[in-house]
């Protein structure tokens, strides 16, 4: 038996049932099919399912759909307004801060809750802020300087904006 529940994920709003066991990230990826949100671990360690709950950054696999009852959730899918790029992706993609991808919207989803509360980090802020990621591929270097990046080019858009 299904439990209802209304979420709004990226600006819309979906009504659900889902059954009480089924976990955000299955529910975003089967359900809603916003595949964006990868399943890497299952066991909470890699991040690579983060996404935002009423601007927090969850791993979505630690979290029960019917507990997203009520929240405003943004996904990957939902960073780009009107077909424009927000800067982090433009900073992943200008440094060249992925290799397979796996765990980049992950990453930028970390990256957005870290610059909403330190809006002009350093090297070290950075590294600190995604802890709760892995990347098996980069070594980290090109996505501590997309986020750098980004955080410039957001604070000259809130500066000049």
């Amino acid at each position: 038996m299904g439990i209802p529940i209304s979420t709004t994920i990226n600006g819309k709003t979906y009504q659900s049932e889902v059954e009480p066991r089924t976990l955000l990230v299955q529910y975003l990826r089967d359900d809603l099919r916003l595949t964006g949100t990868h399943v890497g671990c299952d066991t909470s360690s890699c991040g690579a399912c983060t996404i935002l709950v009423n601007g927090k950054a969850v791993k979505s696999c630690t979290m029960l759909a019917v507990q997203s009852h009520g929240s405003t959730i943004t996904t990957i899918e939902g960073l780009a307004e009107n077909g424009k790029l927000h800067p982090l992706q433009e900073g992943f993609n200008e440094e060249h801060g992925l290799q397979c991808g796996f765990c980049t919207p992950g990453m930028i989803m970390t990256a957005v809750q870290l610059l909403d509360h330190n809006p002009q980090p350093s090297e070290a802020e950075i590294r600190h802020g995604l802890e709760g990621n892995y990347c098996r591929c980069t070594g980290y270097q090109n996505i501590v300087k997309a986020i750098y990046r980004a955080s410039r080019k957001m604070g000259k858009e809130v500066a000049h904006g």
